[in-house]
């Protein structure tokens, strides 16, 4: 009888023990429990591409069609406003300028109407607090009578285009190279045309989030009294939610993941303690929760811990800068004059696109840029207007 109730507290002792139970959790985990939850999620490890990467795609593009089509039955239906309303003309200095930049691409998608009427809206639903904020259309279309959507836009808004005021673009310029010289142009008509304190440049195919203007707001009259910021070349919006991970070069990443484990790994090391009877926490305990809880963040994805940060203005970050991408970029007045001056003595290329160019000159002018998480736009063209692509995927 002695020897057998020694076997069986044997077996309760190990299965008691911290290495089983931590074990079976680490198991349970990656095997089976965040696999099944997030086989689905496009900017996870777990995404099962060959699965379902067509299907979405396809949902996601018969979506963004219907919603250029509402789009275009806004702006049908929405009362065209006073000439004077919509001329530009006037002597108010606004505090942000919103400046769209667009080409003609599908119709059928009506990129630049999708960005125009969330703009629109969320300015109308912002009331007295966006009084001090304008938008303003930059068509750089080659032939710029030809863009169809920016005829019915320039009922509501603004409007500048190369036709007026740039002259015709130079045949044997490249893509590239013709790209940035529309970034410049833009930009400085957005100067002419209002002198605001601040402007927005968005591309026509990046769409507003919700709470755009409030973050924005919050950033323009608070964070950006720290001199570091106030002086900073431009602010991205923007970047890819693939490209969001905390495995990546940018250091300040690597800093926010270890700061991630030193939170919860004694956070989830309480409630193992509590859950499991111990009385006290022990370090190998504590660091098994915190290279735990680092693993599973980056396995399920940055992206989606930093969609909790919409919850407040306050909780945005604001991190220095990483290289791709320019759907949004904000600019403050004398920092845009810089930025021009900078641009001018570049030559885009193939590999060296605008938003390359702008990212070497931070180093090369010894500059500041910051990038906001989470993204305050989402880029919706999956039809490049400088690459071709008959079958695009949304990775």
């Amino acid at each position: 009888m002695l020897h057998q109730a020694w076997q069986l507290c044997g077996r309760r002792c190990r299965w008691s023990s911290p290495f089983v139970h931590l074990l079976t959790l680490t198991m349970f985990t990656f095997g089976v429990l965040t696999p099944l939850i997030c086989h689905r999620l496009l900017h996870s490890y777990f995404y099962l591409r060959r699965w379902h990467l067509n299907s979405m795609s396809q949902d996601f593009l018969e979506q963004n069609q219907q919603e250029g089509q509402a789009a275009l039955q806004y702006f049908e239906k929405l009362q065209i406003p006073n000439t004077s309303e919509a001329s530009g003309s006037d002597a108010f200095q606004p505090l942000l300028l919103v400046t769209i930049i667009t080409v003609q691409r599908r119709n059928d998608f009506h990129y630049v109407l999708q960005v125009a009427s969330h703009f629109h809206r969320l300015l109308q639903k912002c009331g007295a607090r966006c009084r001090g904020h304008r938008v303003l259309l930059c068509n750089v279309e080659k032939d710029p009578g030809s863009h169809q959507d920016v005829r019915l836009l320039s009922s509501f808004f603004p409007m500048v285009s190369r036709d007026k005021t740039g002259g015709d673009p130079d045949p044997r310029v490249n893509q590239f190279e013709k790209e940035k010289q529309d970034y410049i142009f833009c930009l400085e008509q957005s100067l002419l045309v209002y002198n605001p304190e601040y402007i927005l440049i968005v591309e026509d195919d990046a769409v507003p989030e919700e709470e755009i203007f409030s973050v924005l707001q919050h950033l323009m009259l608070a964070r950006f009294s720290k001199p570091y910021l106030r002086d900073a070349l431009y602010f991205k919006l923007y970047h890819p939610e693939r490209l969001q991970r905390y495995f990546n070069p940018e250091p300040m990443r690597i800093l926010e993941w270890l700061g991630l484990g030193m939170f919860l790994g004694p956070l989830l090391s309480c409630v193992y303690c509590w859950a499991a009877g111990r009385p006290s926490l022990s370090w190998p305990i504590v660091l098994f929760f915190a290279v735990y809880s680092m693993v599973l963040s980056e396995l399920v994805g940055r992206h989606y811990l930093l969609e909790l940060r919409r919850l407040s203005p306050a909780l945005y970050s604001i991190v220095p800068v990483t290289e791709c991408c320019t759907p949004a970029m904000l600019f403050s007045a004398p920092a845009s004059r810089r930025a021009l001056r900078y641009l001018r003595g570049l030559h885009c290329r193939q590999g060296f696109a605008k938003d390359i160019a702008l990212y070497s000159l931070l180093r090369a002018k010894g500059e500041n840029a910051y990038v906001v998480e989470p993204n305050l736009v989402r880029h919706v063209g999956m039809y490049s207007s400088l690459r071709l692509n008959d079958n695009p995927k949304l990775l």
